[in-house]
């Protein structure tokens, strides 16, 4: 029974296809752990084409590749990985994309794009059953946030509990203790409720319970609310060129966005902005990690999923997963 269980569950996964957006660094990664698990079909698309910048933290890219289209000239090589998964390339704008465009997907990769966009696509697939997941990596900062709907079922595999016959005894029966046996375990049903990526960012911070969780919250939850406002504001995210005015915004835009949450700005010490420009190779690997690992659990509906951000600190060289939203 549980080798059946195994193979269905397997069977899920190489029966899905899932849409990448956006191959910087981040989209590289999730590319190759998605490609390497053996997902039926995956669809990379980005717009932008490549430049001497964006081929520091991604593979897939051949160095004499400046110019081309970022998806396509990442197409040779994610191919490679395994020609079993049928990989494609779309060259369009993902903010020109219809509706019915998403609903072929089993599953949703968004990197790289404005905090609307997230939203819009995350309200969507929401209405139809399919999991959507955001990601980005913001020098030493990176994040990822999972919406696998409001019912996610599951399986985890845990190791069985023997109970033991009683052995009577002089003074009467001898009481049952239970045991672990380690060469055998069961598969265990269970399902997680998620929230949308709207609720999620927008927690009310005024209320005495979450004022009471502040001190546990990580504060990468407002860099990330400060980093997508400003590429909300400026099209783009903050650029290694343009350092001096870019951090002074940045620090401007952290003063607003904590006092509109009713919040203090020290949450985000005055040095926050050198770590957060461009994508760090590094942090790019383990972000991508667990976000295609995510993916893979999701859609193979085998273990407990993260719920519902995975924040990593490079500077710390640790990670940290949180919920955020209604409880």
């Amino acid at each position: 029974m549980q080798l059946y269980i195994v193979i269905l569950h397997s069977d899920l996964l190489r029966g899905s296809r899932v849409l990448l957006v956006g191959l910087r660094g981040l989209g590289a990664e999730v590319a190759k752990n998605l490609i390497l698990a053996g997902v039926k079909g995956l669809t990379m698309l980005d717009h932008e084409l490549v430049t001497e910048e964006s081929c520091r933290a991604q593979f897939l890219i051949p160095v004499n590749n400046q110019g081309q289209n970022r998806a396509q000239a990442s197409l040779e090589r994610a191919q490679y990985l395994n020609p079993m998964v049928e990989v494609k390339a779309d060259t369009d704008r993902v903010e020109t994309k219809p509706d019915e465009f998403f609903l072929q997907f089993e599953a949703v990769c968004l990197t790289g794009c404005s905090r609307d966009l997230m939203v819009r696509v995350d309200q969507l697939c929401f209405q139809h059953n399919i999991k959507v997941f955001c990601g980005d990596v913001f020098g030493y900062h990176g994040y990822m946030f999972s919406d696998l709907g409001q019912e996610h079922n599951y399986v985890e595999e845990k190791p069985k509990v023997v109970k033991p016959k009683t052995e009577a005894s002089n003074d009467g029966p001898e009481a049952k203790k239970t045991k672990i046996d380690p060469n055998e375990t069961t598969m265990i049903k269970k399902t997680a409720c998620f929230c949308s990526l709207k609720l999620a960012l927008e927690v009310d911070w005024t209320n005495e319970k979450a004022k009471s969780s502040l001190k546990h919250t990580p504060v990468d939850y407002f860099l990330l609310h400060v980093l997508l406002k400003f590429r909300t504001d400026k099209g783009r995210d903050p650029h290694p060129e343009s350092f001096e005015a870019d951090a002074m915004l940045l620090r401007q835009i952290r003063d607003d966005v904590l006092e509109a949450m009713g919040l203090s700005s020290d949450l985000l010490p005055h040095d926050f902005v050198s770590y957060c420009f461009s994508e760090m190779a590094p942090v790019c690997a383990v972000v991508g990690g667990v976000l295609g690992q995510e993916v893979v659990k999701a859609l193979s509906q085998r273990d407990a999923p993260h719920k519902n951000f995975f924040f990593f600190d490079g500077m710390k060289g640790s990670g940290v997963v949180d919920y955020f939203g209604p409880k």
